[in-house]
């Protein structure tokens, strides 16, 4: 063993005899894990998530345990105070960490649920790092970013990957690489592979190849330019990854060959496909997962048994996209409808269930500002269906009343989510009960009848010290009702929820007098969170977000219930099977590949 690594080896912490900082988890043995690290240049945006899900997933395929962490340069603590016009939607895990939208696209590629160690932002890292400064954990040095900052990004991929146990740690960097606030994270990675050592690490640079109208040709000056300043930073990538509207020429792939010192083979086209989810072809089909595997010199982990099947499987999701029959048009009516990754997840949920019921799902964008009931029947009158998503705020929140009334009165299939379901309530109680000024505190603080507010004693029950109910929660489903039927006769079902208003339990008795069904509800706990109304054809909603659990190989139920209505809804000649017995085969079909 060389001086040095005796050194590393000897060295776990701070310490004023040395310059070398090796923090490492209590039994963490250095390269058993191995790391894919992906950066962006040239532009944010262009689909890091989206590649390092696809090429998680084909090692995943192969039986190797991946894991994936995304590492955002905002100093916020999480994502839930960013505006969705900025940042997109808010994604919820499972344990209510408020993350990158990208964490949906991960657990969507992978079927897995994430944590809260498989994200983390500048903020986070700089205030572990100061608290242990506090704490004198340093021993007294002066804490600088080299090498007490980035090793606090090191010790939390180093953490992941030994409570995980997994073979690959994927690791997205947000942003670019020229971003003064991602720097830090690079010179970690830097470091990352020194200590680890030969084989540790593979560096994915994901570039973009620019096609101006006028020159009509692909240029790749500036992806050059992006790869060269990652080099100057110490890191030769391994992979490039080329995003092109079309294909990206041999000719432009060789000057990327050329200029970024990588085998012609390891730079990779990743044009505009009809869907994100053929992409792991693409890059099964040019051998780059094995690359990698080699890189990584992991060969003798791979299960090709267990690939075949799942692939099998996943083949069998993909090729139905781009075979549907039918098409149905369903509504989407907001605040944000200017930003679509504001509903990035509600967006991939009606695309997984209308794949699985070979019906093409398009959507009608309504921005419900000015929206009244007069005019709320002309901008619905050619939809199949109507989502109301959640959201915060007043804006528009009549005009969602105004829409989920005529889909009530017209027979027209409805999804409530959080907001949606709270809007739901109010127009019933106004328009059914007769609860004249029925609200929610949230719009209307004085309010004749608050149907929806904050109440001070489920925040007891709930023992927060926040009013916002955040993450994963069981949900007691009622016997016989349409919401139990659709999981499966089941006694309870989990959902992910981020809301802080509910249904004041003591308008409960009117709205189920007058017909309203509360068919969820939690556990020992008088909150209500699935509604629906008997007679309609579809009409449920819940103060939960299903969106973010649905899934490429499992579409949620809600959804999958949403597009059979709308299916039956344009073709009302076909006879069709209502949504439930849709639901019921389709769960059927999919049960032996789960």
């Amino acid at each position: 063993m060389s001086e040095t690594k005796e050194l590393l080896a000897k060295v776990s912490g701070a310490s004023t005899d040395n310059e070398y900082f090796l923090p490492l988890p209590k039994g963490y043995q250095k390269g058993k894990t191995r790391y894919v690290i992906v950066t962006g240049t040239v532009m944010s945006g262009l689909g890091k998530g989206i590649f390092s899900s696809c090429l998680a997933k084909l090692l995943q395929d192969k039986g190797l345990k991946v894991e994936p962490i995304k590492m955002e340069g905002y100093l916020n603590i999480d994502s839930g105070t960013l505006n969705p016009f900025r940042h997109g939607e808010v994604f919820v895990l499972d344990d209510g960490m408020e993350c990158d939208m990208d964490l949906g696209t991960y657990e969507r590629m992978l079927d897995k649920n994430l944590s809260r160690a498989n994200f983390t932002t500048s903020g986070q890292i700089y205030r572990a790092v100061l608290d242990k400064e506090r704490h004198g954990d340093y021993l007294g040095r002066d804490v600088q970013m080299i090498p007490h900052v980035t090793g606090e990004v090191k010790m939390k991929l180093r953490t992941l990957a030994m409570q995980s146990k997994a073979d690959v740690v994927f690791v997205e960097i947000g942003g670019t690489v020229g971003d003064l606030e991602n720097a830090f994270y690079i010179e970690a990675m830097r470091e990352l592979a020194y200590e680890e050592g030969p084989n540790s690490c593979c560096f994915v640079a994901l570039t973009y190849i620019l096609e101006p109208n006028a020159l009509g040709e692909q240029k790749s000056k500036a992806a050059q330019l992006g790869i060269k300043q990652l080099m100057q930073m110490g890191i030769q990538p391994d992979i490039i990854a080329c995003r092109a509207e079309n294909p990206v020429t041999v000719q432009a792939r060789q000057k990327m060959s050329v200029f970024g010192n990588i085998p012609f083979e390891r730079v990779f086209s990743m044009h505009d496909s009809a869907s994100i989810y053929s992409i792991p072809a693409m890059l099964r089909d040019c051998g780059l997962d094995f690359e990698v595997i080699r890189m990584l010199r992991i060969e003798d982990r791979v299960n090709l048994r267990r690939e075949r099947r799942e692939w099998e499987r996943w083949c069998d999701f993909t090729d139905k996209i781009g075979n549907e029959k039918r098409d149905i048009t369903i509504a989407i009516t907001g605040k944000y409808t200017s930003v679509r990754d504001s509903y990035a997840s509600i967006l991939h949920a009606l695309e997984h269930s209308g794949i699985h019921l070979g019906c093409k799902v398009r959507i009608k964008w309504i921005d419900t500002s000015d929206l009244t009931d007069a005019t709320a029947a002309e901008a619905l009158k050619e939809v199949d269906g109507i989502i109301v998503p959640g959201g915060f705020g007043t804006r528009g929140m009549e005009g969602k009343i105004a829409c989920i009334r005529y889909a009530r009165m017209n027979n027209l299939p409805y999804l409530g989510l959080c907001l949606g379901f709270q809007a739901a309530v109010i127009e019933f109680a106004r328009n059914v009960c007769g609860l004249e000024g029925a609200n929610s505190t949230e719009i209307d603080q004085n309010c004749a009848n608050p149907v929806i507010d904050i109440l001070p004693e489920q925040k007891k029950i709930e023992g927060l010290g926040g009013n916002m109910r955040l993450g994963g929660r069981d949900v007691e489903l009622k016997k016989d009702t349409l919401a139990w039927k659709m999981f499966g006769g089941k006694e309870t079902a989990r959902m992910r929820f981020r809301h802080r208003y509910e249904v004041d339990p003591r308008y409960i008795p009117d709205l189920e007098k007058g017909g309203l069904v509360f068919s969820g509800k939690a556990p020992n706990q008088p909150i209500m969170q699935i509604l629906e109304l008997p007679g309609h054809p579809y009409f449920i909603g819940t103060q939960a977000h299903p969106e973010l659990t649905g899934r490429p190989i499992n579409p949620h139920p809600m959804f999958v219930g949403l597009v059979a209505a709308g299916r039956n809804y344009r073709y009302p000649g076909e006879n069709f099977p209502d949504a439930i017995t849709t639901i019921q085969a389709l769960r059927k079909e999919l049960e032996p590949n789960q």
